[in-house]
């Protein structure tokens, strides 16, 4: 109980909703990307295996036999294999964090994804830079590191320039530490945290009363409550399960800064005294409207979708 209330946030995002969210533990980040680097190292061992498994067996007594060929063509080999590592090594992290879920298998196996602190959409330069840095933070020390104490092991090397890539390694591994959202320095150059993305199934969403019947009336005003198509196509599941979670937790304030900002949205006239009702009856058909779009596979991850 007390690791959930050091966990929880709310984030504003810029039409002024105050979201409830959690920031990923440190521990969960840790295994996330642990699990990334192993799916990467993984590809790259295999697919250099198959390609010099190929062009060691498969092409030997051929026309293409690589014994045969010229040393400039094994090096132009060699520089294809480079420029392949390369790509996979940063086109896993850039390609996943930019798509619609915002995470990378690892973290999506851990319930993790990649937001902007701002509440807005996560920008393309916003994962780029903290992906840049998580080398500088982390992997090129720990490859300087471990350089260093080979060399230290032969007799070779210098043993203050060893304590200094060691420090400069500790300092960036152990920064998330020093910060309540657990920010390391490429979180905190871009502008982004990490937080939990838990699965949450359409079908096993909140079982609405009173006006959030699709067709019901409000017990309060008796006003009935219908959205149209172009009303209710602005938000997508994210918003869904926002909102879901707002009617659960019930906070008057919460509800009213919603319903404004849902009226903005679709263009009505906000109101006010009867805001539960008017929540119901949206959060019921839209989830019906979406529901019915994943039957003819059409899905609608988020408003931006």
């Amino acid at each position: 109980m007390i690791a959930a209330d050091k966990l929880s946030r709310t984030m504003l995002t810029p039409e002024g909703l105050a979201l409830p969210i959690r920031v990923g533990a440190r521990g969960s980040r840790a295994g996330a990307l642990m699990l990334d680097v192993t799916f990467i190292v993984g590809s790259i061992i295999a697919f250099n295996y198959a390609l010099y498994w190929i062009a060691g067996g498969l092409l030997k007594g051929s026309v293409l036999d690589p014994a045969a060929t010229s040393r400039g063509a094994q090096e132009f080999l060699q520089i294809l294999v480079v420029m392949a590592d390369f790509l996979v090594w940063y086109g896993y992290f850039l390609v996943q964090e930019l798509g619609p879920r915002g995470a990378t298998l690892g973290k999506r196996m851990l319930g993790l994804r990649i937001a902007s602190r701002s509440g807005g959409r996560l920008t393309p330069e916003a994962v780029i830079a903290r992906n840049l840095l998580r080398d500088i933070e982390l992997f090129y020390p720990l490859i300087f590191v471990l350089v260093l104490l080979v060399q230290s092991i032969e007799g070779e090397g210098d043993p203050l320039l060893g304590w200094i890539a060691t420090g400069w390694f500790a300092l960036f591994l152990l920064l998330p530490f020093f910060n309540r959202d657990g920010l390391r320095a490429g979180d905190i150059v871009a502008g982004t945290w990490v937080v939990e993305a838990p699965r949450t199934r359409l079908a096993e969403t909140l079982s609405t009363q009173g006006a959030a019947a699709t067709r019901g009336a409000s017990a309060v005003t008796g006003a009935r409550y219908e959205f149209g198509e172009a009303e209710l196509s602005v938000y997508g599941e994210k918003e869904l399960q926002t909102l879901e979670k707002m009617l659960r937790e019930a906070r008057p304030e919460a509800l009213e800064a919603v319903h404004a900002t849902i009226c903005r949205k679709i263009g009505w006239n906000p109101g006010a005294g009867d805001e539960r009702a008017f929540l119901e009856a949206f959060y019921a058909q839209l989830r019906a409207k979406l529901e019915g779009d994943m039957r003819f596979g059409k899905r609608k991850a988020d408003k931006f979708s």
